[in-house]
């Protein structure tokens, strides 16, 4: 019996996908802005930001969904009524509740 040994004419390499390619054209950066900088949009301004006031509940629940990401415990979809219904409760409790999953990580 013989065994079949696949044919390539020449080896595979590694490629790396995140590689800078020396030769290729470097894009210039905006104004105001150095040529090694992570990002290609300045960063916002505030005076330019909507003038616009959410809702307490809605400012506590989304402080919540922060906070336990942060812990490294991404809410679940599931998990949204609970979510929703800690949010309905005093600023007190809910800042406790986020000082306590600071003080997890």
């Amino acid at each position: 019996m013989t065994t079949t040994a696949f044919e390539h004419s020449a080896p595979r390499s590694f490629v790396d996908l995140y590689a800078v390619d020396e030769s290729a054209p470097i894009r210039p950066a905006p104004a105001g802005q150095p040529r090694d900088a992570d990002y290609l949009l300045p960063p916002p301004n505030p005076a330019h930001r909507l003038a616009c006031t959410i809702d307490p509940r809605d400012q506590r629940r989304l402080d919540l969904h922060a906070a336990l990401t942060a812990a490294g415990i991404p809410p679940h979809p599931d998990d949204r009524d609970a979510i929703d219904q800690l949010s309905a409760l005093p600023d007190s409790i809910n800042a406790a509740l986020q000082r306590w999953l600071h003080h997890t990580t």
